[in-house]
């Protein structure tokens, strides 16, 4: 495991016309980190900044120890994968995933090995050749989930991915997540509205509240918490 922070947000502030953010903090490696909090309070906007798909109006964005600054989201040591899969509906399963490897895909028989051994991996054995909209949601998130594992980075940025699951699909895929992790141990961050998810999965929790991170703890002393109203509604406890 690299003893440098997985991730470090050092000052950073994005400002929109009416709003602004700021984020501080630092994630240390191979962990399952929940980032929370209620819908607009920036959680979507943080895992921008920390993929490039967004640069921060001032601050500075540390991965692994090294700057991101003027980096493109393919340049950087992490993989993404969005609440709606981001899965292109009349390429098949294998293409789909092949965009991992290469967005050219110019794809050699050793990356369509990988390829098959990650289809393998998430439960989709023999799905190579079927086309998204065949899949039910659960197989589209497992997709999603195979294209980044063959990109192998050392962060894994997850935008609500049990979102459209039914609870017994959820469970299915929280367990399917935490074997990956095991044997990828890399460091996840995944933004989720469930407290289940909370308990199931995260070792730590970021907690935004209006565009800043109130809370970062260990997950046993964020479940405790009773001292932020935010938290409490996030919670149930109100």
């Amino acid at each position: 495991m690299n003893s440098q922070a997985a991730v470090e947000l050092v000052g950073v502030d994005i400002r929109y016309d009416t709003t602004a953010l700021h984020f501080d903090c630092t994630i240390e490696p191979g962990g399952i980190v929940a980032v929370a909090g209620a819908s607009g309070s920036g959680k979507s906007t943080l895992f921008h900044v920390i993929a490039g798909f967004e640069e921060p109006d001032r601050g500075e964005v540390r991965i692994l120890g090294k700057t991101m600054a003027g980096r493109a989201p393919a340049e950087r040591p992490v993989s993404v994968v969005f609440q709606d899969n981001n899965l292109f509906a009349h390429l098949d399963v294998a293409t789909n995933v092949g965009f991992g490897i290469s967005s050219s895909l110019r794809l050699s028989v050793a990356d369509r090995a990988r390829i098959d051994d990650a289809l393998d991996r998430v439960g989709l054995d023999g799905f190579g050749t079927r086309l998204p909209p065949t899949l039910s949601g659960g197989e589209r998130q497992r997709v999603a989930l195979a294209r980044a594992l063959v990109r192998h980075r050392p962060l894994l940025l997850l935008d609500e991915p049990f979102a459209a699951l039914d609870p017994g699909m959820r469970a299915g895929m929280r367990a399917l997540l935490q074997d990956l992790h095991d044997e990828e141990n890399n460091t996840i961050l995944m933004i989720t509205h469930h407290p289940d998810d909370v308990r199931a999965l995260a070792d730590s929790v970021l907690f935004l509240d209006q565009g800043r991170i109130i809370a970062h703890d260990p997950v046993e002393r964020f479940l405790e918490r009773r001292d932020v109203a935010a938290i409490n509604r996030f919670l149930g406890n109100e």
